[in-house]
């Protein structure tokens, strides 16, 4: 992962409601299968945020992992299965509608060979994701407060691209 750390963007609701509409025109029976998005970003930096962007449009990217403490902090909803997001890049702008596929709640510890490779990042190894996420969460906890053990509530997400057509699975 990047070692910049340039603050994102702020998100553009506007942007990305404009983007939802054309998802929407386009895929009219998905999107009214479930109508709520989310607007998000990988990442805590504009750099890791278009880098982890550039894996998902490669094709290397189908998974991604989540602190729960940060929900909790933030007060916000875990995701659910079937749920869409779009996610922006490092500018604020929306790239592309994800569609969560498959979620598991697990510590840190648990995460095996196969969710790193789908995670796409570094090398692919269990290793190399450990590592990154380690100093990733211990970087997001300090932000909230808190302390980072490798004992905290990881969720693992799994996701498909719907939109753009060009990215889509």
């Amino acid at each position: 992962m990047s070692q910049a750390r340039t603050t994102p963007a702020p998100l553009d609701a506007s942007a990305a409601a404009e983007f939802w509409g054309r998802y929407a025109a386009a895929r009219p029976g998905a999107a009214q299968a479930s109508p709520d998005y989310t607007v998000e970003r990988f990442g805590d930096s504009a750099e890791l945020a278009d880098e982890l962007l550039r894996l998902v449009a490669d094709g290397q990217k189908r998974a991604t992992s989540s602190w729960v403490g940060e929900y909790l902090a933030e007060g916000e909803s875990l995701p659910r299965i079937g749920a869409h997001w779009i996610v922006c890049d490092g500018a604020g702008a929306p790239r592309m509608v994800l569609r969560t596929t498959e979620l598991r709640i697990g510590s840190f510890l648990s995460v095996d060979e196969a969710f790193a490779y789908d995670e796409g990042e570094d090398d692919r190894t269990r290793e190399s994701w450990m590592r990154e996420h380690r100093g990733y969460w211990q970087r997001r906890s300090a932000a909230v407060g808190r302390a980072w053990s490798e004992n905290e509530e990881v969720l693992f997400e799994r996701f498909s691209v719907v939109f753009p057509p060009e990215f889509a699975d």
